[in-house]
């Protein structure tokens, strides 16, 4: 009984960790909310240890923001955070992908394609928050597939700005250059896929370098978006 207590403490505790990803991943949960530990416990039917275990551990995730005698929070995001998610985002996809190409298997490759059919399912449907997570795994996908225990820890950290990035912009920007830059973006996940699977692994590291290209050109159309704070300097 005790086996099967502890069992089902860890399912929800699972549950739990994935809930907080979704949420903070398509903004449900905005940058500094306040996770509120009972609420989360009483939710989550568990005991607040195992939550304060998966605060910890999504912090160093990058998920979330603790501080000595406050509650926890999701990470921040500031006008800092796109500058710097800009800078460092090309030399890890780019590092990330070519590796896919040369270290991938066939049930990796499986795997992407299978997530790529989704985000494009998501694209058709018009589902915002869909777009945002199949993009996000879409990329994590290629970056285990680089089997690199370095480059792996970095990736997941650009991620989650990237999708909570993507989502302030395309909620508040869904015009017809957005819906044509998402067109572009399905098709050059595509090429991805088709360049890892060749193994070409310069091919490869030039279309996500692309393909990021048409992220930043989307989030330079807007210098005040709500929901990020901070100043853009010129």
């Amino acid at each position: 009984m005790i086996l099967n207590e502890s069992a089902a403490s860890t399912d929800r505790k699972g549950i739990l960790a994935e809930t907080l990803v979704h949420r903070i991943l398509t903004m449900q949960l905005e940058p500094g909310a306040v996770l509120d530990e009972v609420a989360l416990s009483e939710e989550f039917g568990l005991s607040r240890p195992p939550v304060r275990e998966l605060m910890r551990q999504m912090a160093g995730e990058g998920y979330v923001d603790l501080e000595a005698n406050r509650a926890a929070r999701v990470s921040m995001m500031s006008y800092q955070t796109l500058r710097d998610f800009l800078i460092v985002a090309p030399m890890i996809y780019v590092g990330t992908t070519k590796l896919a190409a040369v270290n991938h298997n066939a049930r990796d490759l499986e795997v992407l394609k299978h997530t790529q059919q989704k985000f494009r399912q998501s694209i058709a449907d018009g589902h915002v928050e869909n777009r945002v997570i199949f993009n996000h795994q879409f990329h994590l996908n290629i970056g285990k597939m680089a089997h690199n225990p370095y480059l792996l820890p970095s990736l997941k950290k650009l991620l989650i700005d990237h999708a909570r990035i993507g989502k302030i912009f395309y909620r508040q920007n869904g015009g017809q250059q957005i819906q044509k830059d998402q067109e572009t973006a399905a098709w050059q996940h595509d090429q991805m896929i088709e360049a890892i699977e060749a193994r070409d692994a310069e091919r490869a590291g030039d279309l996500v370098r692309a393909h990021l290209e048409v992220f930043r050109s989307d989030v330079a159309l807007y210098a005040v978006p709500s929901g990020m704070p901070g100043e853009l300097d010129g």
